[in-house]
């Protein structure tokens, strides 16, 4: 080892700071080549950095990802398995928790599989480091939709629920309020709906809707068809 006297183990103390400098490189470079999905989040559950494995998952770079919350990220079907998460992290446990999860691709295919949060000790012992890795069992394919509503295999629950709510005129914070995510995740999923079908403003959003049967016409307060 760099610094270490002929015959010794370990490194003289005076090169232990540069030894360190080179191993948390190593450490960076190998979470970006790692081919499994990987991020780190703060206690809140916002991203502080991603390997491009995890950001592929959304057609986005690792950098893109930073300061997202990952509950914007992932469907959790069932809140509940968040809790013990949450209290490990109040009493400061160290611990792996497997979460079942679901998220949709740039193309709207529906994937799933599970979450495992570790726990780090990274940080004071309140504010641990979250270490989040992905394992991706399958996908779900679409359903055919009828045919008066072409759009519909194009949109997740939560994706119509937005755009119902938009048509209404409800303000991105209130549309956040009403589905559950942040403001960023709602202008996300907007993002992404208006890049899918090539329109440029919330408005051509609506009348998209309408036009391929998402939304039902003649109907106020806006609901989805069917």
């Amino acid at each position: 080892m760099h610094g270490a006297a002929p015959g010794t183990l370990f490194s003289e103390p005076e090169s232990w700071s540069g030894d360190a400098v080179s191993w948390r490189n190593r450490s960076f470079l190998l979470f970006d080549r790692l081919p499994v999905p990987l991020a780190l989040c703060d206690p809140y559950g916002r991203v502080l950095m991603a390997n491009p494995a995890m950001a592929a998952q959304w057609g986005e770079l690792p950098g893109r990802l930073r300061g997202r919350s990952a509950m914007d990220l992932f469907l959790i079907p069932g809140p509940g398995q968040l809790h013990p998460i949450g209290e490990a992290v109040r009493q400061g446990r160290r611990s792996r928790y497997p979460v079942e999860v679901s998220w949709s691709t740039p193309t709207g295919v529906e994937r799933y599989g599970e979450l495992t949060v570790d726990l780090l000790g990274e940080g004071s012992a309140s504010h641990p480091v979250l270490l989040l890795y992905l394992r991706v069992r399958g996908e779900r394919p679409a359903p055919a939709p009828p045919a008066a509503r072409s759009g519909a295999a194009e949109v997740g629950e939560a994706e119509l629920r937005i755009l119902t709510l938009l048509a209404g005129g409800s303000t991105t914070a209130r549309i956040a309020g009403e589905v559950g995510l942040t403001v960023d995740g709602v202008n996300y999923h907007l993002g992404r709906m208006s890049r899918r079908w090539g329109v440029r403003n919330r408005a051509a959003l609506v009348a998209h809707a309408y036009v391929t049967g998402l939304l039902a016409p003649g109907v106020w307060p806006p609901a989805p068809a069917g």
